[in-house]
């Protein structure tokens, strides 16, 4: 037998503390957010309407003007008391010339060689150079 040893007292049990989850302050936060969100959609949805209809009113309105403006007219009367006497024009004549119908020395394309077709196309010359 052991005389200096003692045993320990037992341990009470523990007993669970209660404890409080947030997740029903969670839920109601999250259901105010979407209700916010969901009605600055409809808010939005509501504006770009009334805006579409004031545009839509803007545009039948001018519609409606330009239409009254296209109304055909009747020309207005000549004056038969100041009869229209057409008169020369003070402008000079113009002078016809004479079209240019050159070739080139009088060659035609076929009798052309490369050289000279070359020089023709490259130097915008009339000639060819030789």
């Amino acid at each position: 037998m052991n005389i200096g040893y003692t045993k320990p007292a037992a341990k009470e049990n523990t007993k669970p503390q209660e404890f409080k989850l947030h997740t029903g302050q969670r839920a109601v936060k999250r259901a105010m957010f979407n209700y916010s969100v969901a009605t600055k959609f409809y808010l939005l949805e509501i504006q770009k309407k009334q805006v579409e209809k004031v545009q839509k009113m803007i545009e039948d309105e001018e519609i409606r003007c330009l239409r009254k403006e296209m109304v055909p007219k009747a020309q207005l009367m000549p004056f038969f008391d100041r009869p229209f006497f057409p008169q020369r024009s003070n402008r000079p004549l113009t002078i016809p010339r004479e079209p240019s119908f050159r070739t080139v020395n009088s060659k035609c394309w076929s009798c052309i060689s490369e050289n000279e077709l070359y020089y023709f196309h490259h130097a915008h010359a009339w000639n060819p150079i030789k």
